[in-house]
C-alpha cells in the first residue's frame, strides 16, 4: 500500500494538484460552518462516499469478467475491499472539493465474444450499481421515517438517517457526474460504444486531454450547472 501511494504521488499530474487546492481554497472562503459541525457532517457522509465508489469500480470488474475477461479477476478487483478501488486523490477530492474518482479497473476486450456490445455493459455498470444502491438506500430512509417518527430527527436515529441519506445523495451524484460525456467518465464510453467515435480523427486528441477538459469545467462551475437539475430530479424521484 505505501508503494502504492509513493508511485500515485509521483505520478499524478500537477494540474490536478492545482485545481482541487484551488476548488478547496474556495470551498474554505465560503464557509459558513464550524470545524466541528463541517468535520461531523464529513463523517457522516464518509460511508457514502467509500460505499459509492467501491461499488461503482468492482461492478465495472465483474461485469467485464463475466463476459469472459480474466483482467479484474488477475489484478485483484473482483473485491468489494474499498483499498483495492479507492483511488487516493479521487477519494480526497471527492471528501472535501465534492468532486472525485476510484481507481479505474483495467480491461482486455479482445477477450469479449461481442465487443461494442460487451464494452456499453462494463460502461454502463458503475452508473448502474449507483442508481441500484441509491434506490435501497432511498427505501431505508422511507423505512426509518416511518418506524421512528419524530425520533429520527434525535440522536442515534438522526445520525443514521443522515448517513443513509448521504449513501443515497453521494451515489446519485457519483452517477450523473459519472454521465457525463468527457473522457475518462463513463458517459464517454457509454457514447463511445453507441455510436462508434474511435473512429473520428479528433477521438485520440480528446481522450488524451479529458481530464484536464473535465478539470475546468470543474473550476468555472460548468459541471454544476449540468449535474444540479440532474441529481435533483433523482433525489425527488427517489425521496
Amino acid at each position: 500500500m505505501r508503494d502504492k501511494f509513493r508511485r500515485l504521488f509521483r505520478n499524478v499530474n500537477p494540474a490536478i494538484i492545482i485545481i482541487i487546492a484551488m476548488l478547496l481554497a474556495n470551498k474554505m472562503l465560503s464557509f459558513n460552518q464550524s470545524i466541528g459541525d463541517w468535520l461531523y457532517s464529513q463523517l457522516l457522509i464518509l460511508p457514502g462516499i467509500i460505499i459509492g465508489l467501491t461499488f461503482h469500480e468492482a461492478a465495472h470488474g465483474y461485469v467485464s469478467y463475466w463476459l469472459g475477461d480474466p483482467t479484474p479477476k488477475l489484478q485483484g478487483r473482483l473485491s468489494l475491499n474499498p483499498l483495492k478501488h479507492i483511488d487516493p486523490i479521487g477519494f480526497l477530492a471527492l471528501f472535501f472539493a465534492g468532486f472525485g474518482w476510484g481507481e479505474p479497473v483495467q480491461i482486455d476486450p479482445r477477450y469479449y465474444k461481442h465487443r461494442r456490445r460487451d464494452e456499453l455493459m462494463v460502461a454502463l455498470a458503475g452508473v448502474v450499481m449507483n442508481f441500484i444502491i441509491a434506490f435501497i438506500a432511498s427505501l431505508g430512509l422511507k423505512l426509518m421515517v416511518n418506524s421512528l417518527g419524530m425520533g429520527i430527527y434525535y440522536g442515534v436515529g438522526e445520525a443514521a438517517f443522515y448517513i443513509v441519506y448521504y449513501i443515497m445523495t453521494v451515489n446519485i451524484m457519483l452517477m450523473v457526474f459519472n454521465l457525463i460525456p468527457v473522457p475518462p467518465l463513463d458517459g464517454f464510453g457509454i457514447l463511445t460504444q453507441i455510436f462508434g467515435l474511435q473512429k473520428y480523427s479528433w477521438y485520440n486528441t480528446l481522450y488524451q486531454n479529458g481530464f484536464l477538459i473535465l478539470m475546468v469545467l470543474i473550476v468555472f462551475n460548468i459541471t454544476d450547472r449540468i449535474l444540479s437539475p440532474g441529481i435533483n430530479f433523482f433525489i425527488n424521484l427517489f425521496f
